[in-house]
């Protein structure tokens, strides 16, 4: 029993370090780029990339890392299984989308201007 808490402990603490050094390698890098600004961009974005891409793979072995990932395979998964309409189907539904549109804005347009009209007509009176 106490091993299986002494090793929770332990990990809880190496989980923490693993956020504190993410959170410390995105903070260099925005203070290097900003204090750095006399080398060229492109010097400056690889150095960036490669931080980002350390601290993409300290955060993917952190506990919610996991699960972030475990849901982008998934996701992805998802979107696989997914029928898509084809060109013909898409075309056909954004031509009605749009004809409906232009018929209630003319309706609506209409009934406005009606409106006005009767509203007008009642304050001459």
């Amino acid at each position: 029993m106490y091993v299986k808490n002494e090793n929770k402990k332990k990990m809880y603490v190496l989980e923490i370090i693993k956020w504190i050094s993410i959170i410390g390698l995105i903070a260099t890098s925005i203070f290097g780029n900003y204090l750095c600004r006399n080398y060229s961009v492109l010097a400056r974005s690889i150095v960036i990339l490669i931080i980002v891409v350390i601290a993409t793979y300290i955060a993917s072995t952190t506990k919610i890392g996991k699960l972030i990932v475990i849901f982008g395979n998934e996701s992805r998964t998802e979107c696989r299984k997914v029928v898509w309409p084809s060109y013909q189907d898409g075309l056909n539904t954004t031509l009605i989308v749009t004809g409906v549109t232009i018929i209630m804005s003319l309706l609506l347009w209409g009934l406005d201007t009606i409106l006005v009209h009767i509203i007008s007509f009642g304050l001459r009176l």
